[in-house]
């Protein structure tokens, strides 16, 4: 799918490996070789000036990069960009942009302190960006909700092997587009951002999936792409649900198997596969948590 063409930025494709194996010594005292989860610094400089240290596994430096510099209203263009160069020698991301300085000045004197896991900052003109969203979306069937959940059961190959990842994933109808894990949720985010914005995808009627929390941070870059439903496996927080109501995202969490809660948007879902009535006496399975 192909939308307005513009000018690539010429980047590297620089990769790091997902894990290493390590000795650790078990319960019972015995020596055994196990993986344990990439993470390292990258700090990115535009224009030469130092933006933001990122801890990320280094898997899809380049478009993290892209997607975090979109989703924090930095660039709105492909255009903006040059050039990305990440060197894992010096831990860093060099990204030559077209962007008024003094613009970019006064939009890092800007900054909001967030949950993030792996970032946790957000920067000025994120928050006025999302005052004119209003995504609408055509209805989403309950037993597409259950075939996204089922396909992405079957990926998280590096929270498998080793934990300590966020996976994340954009989803259309029964297909998944893009799958990617982080040691940090909004990393993961911010990459597949990058990747839709580098490959043309269109956002409309997408689905977008995180095993993290629904914090205000992960549903303003959900609403920045023009993603109209977001789904997680964990819960939401206040402020998250604010940003729902006011972007109009479809907030639905504690999604796992046939089990989910819609906390916002209830209306945009067709129930066209309602598990079997709950047995007499039985406790709703949430109350439990």
């Amino acid at each position: 799918m192909v939308t307005n063409k513009t000018k690539r930025p010429e980047i590297t494709k620089s990769v790091r490996p997902k894990t290493q194996i390590i000795d650790v010594r078990d319960e019972y005292n015995e020596i055994k070789s196990f993986p344990i989860t990439g993470e390292l610094p990258l700090t990115i400089y535009v224009n030469k000036k130092e933006i933001v240290t990122l801890m990320t596994l280094g898997h899809y430096p380049e478009s993290l990069v892209i997607g975090y510099l979109r989703n924090q209203g930095f660039v709105s263009n492909l255009y903006d960009l040059e050039s990305v160069h990440v060197d894992w020698d010096t831990n860093s991301a060099a990204v030559k942009a077209r962007l008024d300085l003094a613009d970019f000045e006064n939009q890092l004197t800007h900054k909001v302190v967030t949950s993030g896991c792996g970032q946790g900052t957000t920067f000025g003109g994120v928050w006025d960006e999302l005052k004119n969203k209003n995504l609408k979306a055509k209805k989403i069937k309950q037993s597409v909700i259950y075939k996204v959940l089922k396909l992405l059961h079957e990926k998280n190959e590096i929270y498998r092997q080793s934990g300590a990842v966020h996976g994340c994933a954009i989803c259309e109808e029964n297909n998944i587009i893009d799958f990617i894990e982080d040691v940090g949720r909004h990393n993961a985010v911010d990459a597949i951002a990058g990747n839709m914005w580098l490959n043309d995808v269109i956002s409309d009627n997408k689905i977008f999936y995180t095993t993290g929390r629904l914090t205000s941070e992960m549903v303003i870059k959900v609403a920045q792409m023009n993603i109209p439903y977001l789904i997680s496996r964990s819960g939401i927080t206040e402020m998250g649900l604010n940003v729902a109501r006011e972007t109009g995202v479809t907030l639905i969490g504690r999604a796992k198997g046939r089990h989910f809660l819609v906390y916002h948007g209830s209306s945009n879902i067709k129930y066209d596969a309602k598990p079997e009535p709950r047995k007499e006496g039985s406790s709703d399975i949430w109350k439990r948590r």
